[in-house]
């Protein structure tokens, strides 16, 4: 079974002044695809704390790290920044799909600068804030999301 970890990025949500409802939306959606799933866990928008939550998850073996939230055009929207920081490499196919997705219903998702890479093993994602947009990107990639997983623990086998 291939584990994930979602990590909620909201200055709101960490301070309790919101309830994160993107994280956990993701996570359910995750376990029916049979994933073993740890978190949400809630970090502010500080590029700091975002990189230490996703190498936190990578340390501990994660196949798959999503990030929510953080990937507009505001000021404190450094999920990208974070994410781009940590990466051994980037897989922009990813990203370009969740955007593609996100256009059949808003063309604000051109806005979302979400990305998707590799530390180590693991798979990094980062996905809109709302719910809407952060469900519809992960439905978007999850038809390649084991395939990338095997590809990344070594199974190159082309089936």
């Amino acid at each position: 079974m291939s584990r994930a970890r979602v990590i909620t990025v909201s200055d709101r949500a960490s301070a309790g002044t919101m309830k994160d409802e993107s994280g956990p939306a993701l996570a359910e959606r995750l376990k029916r695809q049979h994933f073993e799933v740890s978190g949400p866990e809630v970090v502010p928008d500080e590029q700091d704390r975002i990189t230490d939550a996703i190498l936190a998850a990578v340390a501990k073996g994660v196949d798959v790290v999503i990030t929510t939230g953080g990937t507009g055009l505001g000021p404190r929207d450094v999920t990208p920044q974070a994410t781009a920081a940590l990466l051994d490499y980037e897989v922009p196919g990813l990203a370009e799909e969740m955007r593609r997705a996100g256009a059949s219903s808003t063309p604000m998702s051109a806005l979302s600068r979400g990305m998707a890479g590799v530390r180590g093993r693991s798979l990094v994602i980062n996905v809109p804030g709302s719910v809407k947009g952060a469900v519809e990107s992960l439905e978007a990639v999850m038809p390649v999301l084991e395939h990338a997983i095997r590809l990344l623990h070594g199974d190159t086998q082309h089936r």
